[in-house]
């Protein structure tokens, strides 16, 4: 097992499991429900942690994730077709609506 991504934000760590399970990679998250810890631990040793099952996957896993953290970055806000609601970039759908993002 590795670890192979974390981040302080544990919906962006579960959509990383995700994207990599949807990849085939076979992987877990560690961390999920630390969150409480703050304080009695440091806050970056609580956050989620997503990690490869198999380290055979793990430098495949790592090439996914580098690529898709250039994808999010890459992402241009755009504003919701329906009722006109800024959006951030990395988003598929309206929050407010639930109107996907035009192609």
């Amino acid at each position: 097992m590795k670890k192979v991504y974390s981040d302080e934000d544990r919906m962006l760590a579960g959509y990383v499991k995700g994207i990599l399970e949807s990849h085939g990679v076979h992987c877990f998250m560690k961390n999920e429900n630390l969150a409480g810890a703050v304080g009695e631990l440091p806050p970056h040793e609580v956050w989620p942690e997503v990690w490869v099952t198999h380290e055979h996957e793990h430098e495949r896993a790592e090439r996914i994730v580098k690529d898709l953290m250039v994808d999010l970055g890459n992402a241009s806000d755009w504003r919701c077709p329906n009722c006109r609601e800024l959006i951030e970039g990395q988003f598929g759908e309206c929050w407010n609506c639930g109107t996907e993002a035009p192609q």
